[in-house]
């Protein structure tokens, strides 16, 4: 289950204070976690993240700093967005412990990712556009307000505890290990590209109106993200998006 910790990247979007990066990262690293990559923060490197960081000044160092989700998380197969505020967005939204257990299973397939938005707005609709699934941590109704290292240390936390087995990973992938080496699911990378695919064609044949799109593609979106897409059911579809573009 240590491997499968190492796949594991916690991502900060736009983060608004040094400070919370550091302390992050300390909480990062009492988990055993050490895969840290920023989107867009305001001030970083800095000071202040150097000193809250109380000893994780290595993820400091290695972090890497991307100027979008997209980029941060192209490499993934799995993607777990935070948010305290339902949205109308049609993934799962899930408690910590199963969100934990999602995660550690698809990391047996790659890369994953835990994404945690901005200490005050939190992520945008855009950017939860590139989750699988949604994760809410449950507090009381009247103060549901976090800080972002606190948010950070309940979910690495609950990312440690399936690891050593309590709860046990809940939901892996429906592939059998043989089956994902030889399949592996698709990455968030490959998603993009049948995203944009998909758009392409659907306004080739008439479907899709620039103008006027509604909410066609984002609930296209949903719907293939909830299915956990393999590599080659992903080059099957573009296949047929190709075939019917050339039939228009």
């Amino acid at each position: 289950m240590e491997e499968r910790l190492g796949r594991a990247r916690v991502v900060l979007v736009g983060t608004t204070h040094p400070g919370n990066i550091g302390s992050a990262a300390r909480a990062m690293k009492a988990m055993g976690i050490t895969d840290l990559v920023l989107v867009a923060p305001e001030k970083f490197p800095h000071a202040d993240a150097t000193a809250l960081a109380s000893g994780a000044d290595d993820l400091l160092a290695r972090a890497r700093v991307v100027e979008d989700l997209a980029t941060a998380v192209a490499d993934c197969v799995w993607v777990v967005g935070t948010s305290a505020r339902l949205r109308t967005h049609s993934v799962p939204v899930l408690g910590p412990d199963v969100a934990a257990g999602q995660v550690l299973a698809h990391a047996s397939a790659g890369p994953v990712a835990l994404v945690f938005g901005r200490e005050h707005s939190g992520l945008t609709n855009t950017e939860l556009d590139h989750c699988n699934a949604f994760v809410q941590i449950p507090t009381v109704p009247d103060f549901s307000s976090l800080n972002l290292a606190g948010s950070v240390q309940v979910m690495t936390y609950a990312l440690r505890m399936a690891a050593l087995g309590s709860p046990e990973p809940t939901a892996p992938p429906a592939a059998s290990a043989d089956e994902a080496e030889r399949d592996p699911l698709a990455t968030q990378a490959e998603m993009e590209g049948l995203f944009r695919h998909f758009e392409q064609a659907l306004t080739a044949i008439e479907v899709l109106d620039p103008d006027n799109p509604r909410n066609l593609m984002r609930r296209l979106r949903h719907l293939y993200l909830r299915a956990g897409l393999s590599a080659s059911e992903v080059r099957m579809l573009r296949g047929i998006l190709t075939h019917t573009e050339r039939g228009r």
